[in-house]
């Protein structure tokens, strides 16, 4: 099993599900990936196309042995393993895809603009729907990145909080971050609030703060900036992105962003996929960190239901 994490995080969000799954006689592999913690660190955005990042875990899983693997990514590793499936299904026994569906056309803005629900988000007063931090950071990358560089500890602990049921049906705060001069408006830096301690250890936390503080949010960032690039790869992709491998998505009910239940947000990944469970847990983004049983017991009666064994 080979954990791919998203933005902004490392290999060690994952903790409860290596040991989880390691225990359950897997072999776990969690790469930090390109840009992130231990991973190289490369300087052009263009290094951070989805073409270059798939082709660091086809080269990673061929030292491993290249043995079809069960890929899980959250976030922005869900678009890893959705590309891991369909351009090298061969590597892949299945797929899952947590927070964030697949869209066979690449997660890319202009994939993901015509399914914002404009009842929530009227295009007059959001043009950009939920989606508007995403324009943000082609529009004002480098502030968007100094701004979470300015205090990382409270950085991470102002993202990395539990969901609750009161943001549906509101719009999500990341709708308006261009209104507002940034994620963080005028500060210019994440407000000074206390951790959440259920979400992870102190010690993998302060681990997050030191590996950032090292090396930024550039690599992490510019993961957005290559749409076209993206686009351009998606569309290299056999039979039009139509997946066979066997594919879980967990959505998170109170996941203002990426909730597929109450919206069309996952009408691509439900025609392009032809065996797709889908499982909707009461959490909110970070499902693996908030909702870490829920999430190991959902892929473990899907693999058992596939008959997928370590």
């Amino acid at each position: 099993m080979i954990f791919v994490h998203g933005w902004p995080e490392l290999s060690i969000m994952w903790r409860k599900q290596l040991e989880h799954f390691a225990g359950a006689g897997w072999r776990c592999v969690a790469p930090d990936m390109r840009g992130y913690g231990k991973s190289s660190l490369p300087t052009s955005v263009d290094a951070y196309a989805m073409r270059e990042i798939v082709a660091d875990m086809l080269e990673m899983h061929g030292a491993l042995g290249s043995r079809p693997a069960v890929w899980i990514g959250h976030d922005l590793g869900s678009p890893v393993v959705s590309g891991m499936a369909t351009h090298h299904p061969d590597h892949c026994r299945a797929i899952v895809n947590i927070s964030v569906p697949y869209f066979p056309n690449a997660f890319a803005l202009p994939s993901l603009l015509p399914l914002v629900d404009r009842r929530l988000y009227p295009e007059d007063q959001f043009p950009f729907g939920q989606w508007d931090y995403y324009q943000f950071y082609l529009e004002q990358f480098n502030q968007a990145t100094t701004d979470y560089e300015a205090d990382v500890s409270s950085f991470f602990s102002v993202m990395f909080r539990p969901g609750s049921p009161e943001v549906v049906g509101k719009p999500s705060p990341t709708a308006s971050v261009r209104a507002r001069g940034g994620l963080f408006g005028a500060a210019h830096r994440a407000p000074n609030v206390p951790r959440v301690p259920t979400m992870m250890s102190k010690q993998d936390f302060d681990t997050f703060v030191r590996e950032f503080n090292a090396n930024g949010f550039f690599g992490p960032n510019a993961w957005y900036l290559n749409d076209a690039a993206n686009i351009a790869f998606a569309g290299t992709s056999p039979d039009a992105g139509r997946l066979k491998t066997p594919v879980l998505f967990i959505n998170g009910l109170w996941d203002s962003i990426c909730d597929i239940s109450r919206n069309r947000l996952g009408d691509p990944m439900r025609a392009a996929c032809s065996d797709l469970r889908v499982v909707s847990l009461e959490g909110a983004h970070w499902l693996p960190l908030e909702k870490p049983e829920q999430v190991n017991g959902a892929i473990s009666t899907w693999l058992s239901d596939k008959r997928l064994a370590a």
